[in-house]
C-alpha cells in the first residue's frame, strides 16, 4: 500500500504540472515568433508531402519541424495548437526532470527538482512560452539518460538501444543535443569498464548505444537523399552552418555571455542560489556516488548552450534540467544533514521551508507575466517591436486575396507569414539573415533568392522594414546590394495594397488607398504588395 508520504509528494507533483500547464494554457494564443514560423512552416509543407530543405532552407535539423508536423497534425494549424503541445512536452519534461532526480537522490530532490524546472522554463527570461527547438532537445535528452541510468543496472540491451536512439533523437531536433549523446557515451563507458572480463563485451555494448545514437540522424539522412534534398540539407545545416557558428570571436561570446546571464537568473535568482549550493554537496554529502553523474551533466549541458557563442536566451533551456537537479539534491542533502542533529525533527524542515518561500516569492516576482497580460501583452513584452503580431493580421489579408495555388514571397525573416497564410513560398530563403552577413556565401545567395523570386513572380510580397528581421550591417555591401534591387523590383512590378506601422507601442493597418498614401512614422513598417496587372 502506498505510504502517506509518497501520496504527498506525488500529489505535490501533480500540482505543480498542472500549476505551470495553466499558466501556459492562459497564454496559448501568444503569436508565434520566427523561430516557431520556420517549424510550422515546414511542418506544414511535411504534412503536405513536401521534404525539408526544398521550399525553406534552414541550417537547422528537421527533427523539431517533424515535432510540429505532429502537434498541427493532432491539434490544428494555429498558434494555440502549437503552444498546447508546448503544454504537453513541458510537463513531460517536468516529470522526467522528477524521475531522474528521485533516482540520483530520492523523492524529495525529485520534487524540488521538478517544481524548479517547471518555474525555470516557464519565465520570459529564457523565452519560455516559445516552442523552441530546445524543449524538444532537453525532453528527448532527459529521456535518454533515464534509461542509460536504468540499463547501467538491468544490463538489458533493448533500454540501451532506447537511450541511444533518444540521445540521438535530442541531436536530430537541434545540434546542440549531441553534448547530450556524448556525455551518455562517456557515462556508459565510465560505467560498464569495472565490469569487463575482456574487450568483446565493451564493445557490444557501447558499440550498441553509439549505433542507436547514430540511426535517427542516417535515417534522416537517407530520406532527405531519396526525396532529392539531401545537397540542400548538407549545405545549409553543415556548410553554412559553419560559416555562421564562427562569426563571433571568443571575446565577443565572453561579453554577450556576462550581459545575458544575469538577465537569465534574475526572475528566479533565488532557485539558482540553490542549484550553486548542490554544486558543493558534490563533496560533502554522504552519498556522493551520483557527484561523477551530476558534474558531467552540468557541463555537457553547459557546452550545449555554447556553439556559435551567441548565448540566446532560449539556449539556457539546455541547462534547466541541470540547474533542477542540483537544486533538488541541495535541498535533500542539507535536510538529510540537519535531520542528524539534536533537534533533528524540527531542523531538517528548515531546507524544505527555505525552497518554499524562494519558489512562491520567484513566482510572485513573475506575476504580471505569469498571471496579468494577455497574449498579445506578453508578445510586446517578451518580443518588443519585432512584427509578430501584425504577421496573422497580414497572412489573412493575403489568405482573403489569393487562391490557395498562389505562392507569396516574404522580404524579411518572418517564416511565421507563410505557416499562417498557408501559402508556399516563392524563394527557399524564408530568412535573409545570411543575406546579410560578412561571409562567403552571402552574394551568392541574395543572387539565388532574387531568381527565385523572379521566376516565380508571386501574386503578393511582403516587404518588412524593421532591423530585427535584416539585422543588416550599417552601410555594408550586402545591405546595400540587395535593398537596391528589392526597391527597383517592387516599384516596376508591385503596387502597395496595404501597410503596417508602429507608432508609440500601438500598431496601425492602412489598406489601399490610404496605404499608398501614408508616410511611415517609425523603422517598424511591414508591406504588403501585389503584382501589377
Amino acid at each position: 500500500m502506498m505510504r502517506k508520504k509518497e501520496l504527498l509528494t506525488y500529489a505535490l507533483l501533480f500540482l505543480v504540472i498542472v500549476f505551470f500547464a495553466a499558466i501556459r494554457f492562459r497564454l496559448r494564443n501568444i503569436p508565434l515568433e520566427r523561430d516557431e514560423g520556420e517549424y510550422a512552416y515546414v511542418g506544414q509543407l511535411m504534412l503536405q508531402g513536401i521534404p525539408p530543405y526544398k521550399l525553406a532552407y534552414s541550417m537547422k535539423l528537421p527533427g523539431t519541424a517533424a515535432a510540429y508536423a505532429v502537434v498541427t497534425a493532432l491539434l490544428g494549424q494555429t498558434p494555440a495548437a502549437i503552444h498546447l503541445g508546448l503544454l504537453l512536452v513541458n510537463a513531460a519534461t517536468t516529470l522526467l526532470v522528477y524521475m531522474l532526480a528521485v533516482r540520483l537522490s530520492g523523492r524529495l530532490a525529485g520534487l524540488v527538482a521538478a517544481a524548479s524546472y517547471a518555474l525555470l522554463s516557464t519565465s520570459f527570461s529564457v523565452l519560455g512560452f516559445a516552442a523552441h527547438a530546445t524543449h524538444f532537445v532537453a525532453f528527448s535528452a532527459i529521456a535518454g539518460i533515464l534509461l542509460l541510468l536504468k540499463t547501467v543496472e538491468t544490463r538489458r540491451a533493448w533500454q540501451l538501444f532506447a537511450s541511444g536512439f533518444l540521445l540521438g533523437v535530442s541531436f536530430l531536433m537541434k545540434q546542440p543535443g549531441i553534448a547530450f549523446a556524448i556525455f551518455g557515451g562517456l557515462y556508459l563507458l565510465k560505467r560498464e569498464w569495472p565490469y569487463l572480463i575482456n574487450w568483446k563485451g565493451l564493445v557490444s555494448r557501447v558499440g550498441l548505444f553509439l549505433a542507436a545514437v547514430l540511426l535517427p540522424f542516417a535515417l534522416t539522412c537517407l530520406v532527405l537523399f531519396v526525396a532529392g534534398v539531401f545537397r540542400n540539407f548538407w549545405f545549409w545545416v553543415f556548410t553554412y552552418a559553419g560559416e555562421y557558428a564562427s562569426e563571433v570571436s571568443v571575446s565577443d561570446g565572453v561579453q554577450i555571455f556576462t550581459k545575458i546571464f544575469p538577465t537569465i537568473l534574475a526572475p528566479a535568482i533565488g532557485v539558482w542560489i540553490i542549484a550553486a549550493l548542490g554544486i558543493t554537496t558534490l563533496w560533502w554529502r554522504d552519498n556522493r556516488s551520483c557527484a561523477g553523474f551530476i558534474g558531467g551533466f552540468l557541463l555537457c549541458s553547459f557546452l550545449a548552450v555554447c556553439p556559435g557563442l551567441f548565448f540566446r536566451e532560449h539556449y539556457f533551456i539546455l541547462m534547466l534540467p541541470a540547474a533542477a537537479l542540483l537544486a533538488g539534491i541541495a535541498i535533500d542533502s542539507a535536510t538529510r544533514l540537519l535531520a542528524r542533529t539534536r533537534r533533528g525533527l524540527a531542523f531538517s524542515a528548515i531546507p524544505v521551508l527555505l525552497f518554499a518561500v524562494v519558489f512562491s516569492y520567484s513566482v510572485f516576482q513573475q506575476r504580471a507575466s505569469l498571471f496579468a497580460l494577455d497574449p498579445l501583452q506578453a508578445c510586446q513584452e517578451l518580443y518588443d517591436d519585432n512584427p509578430f503580431p501584425e504577421a496573422l493580421v497580414i497572412a489573412n489579408y493575403i489568405d482573403a486575396h489569393s487562391s490557395a495555388n498562389e505562392q507569396l514571397a516574404v522580404l524579411g525573416s518572418e517564416p511565421e507569414i507563410y505557416f499562417y497564410a498557408k501559402r508556399r513560398s516563392a524563394t527557399g530563403f524564408i530568412y535573409v539573415y545570411g543575406l546579410m552577413e560578412q561571409q562567403k556565401y552571402s552574394f551568392e545567395m541574395q543572387k539565388q533568392m532574387i531568381s527565385e523570386i523572379q521566376s516565380t513572380r508571386p501574386q503578393f510580397v511582403v516587404a518588412v522594414n524593421s532591423p530585427l528581421s535584416w539585422l543588416p550591417r550599417v552601410g555594408s555591401p550586402q545591405a546595400l546590394s540587395f535593398s537596391a534591387w528589392a526597391n527597383s523590383y517592387l516599384g516596376s512590378q508591385y503596387e502597395l495594397v496595404a501597410i503596417t506601422d508602429r507608432v508609440d507601442g500601438h500598431l496601425e493597418y492602412h489598406w489601399d488607398d490610404e496605404a499608398r498614401a501614408y508616410h511611415p512614422r517609425s523603422q517598424n513598417t511591414v508591406g504588403i504588395f501585389r503584382r501589377k496587372g
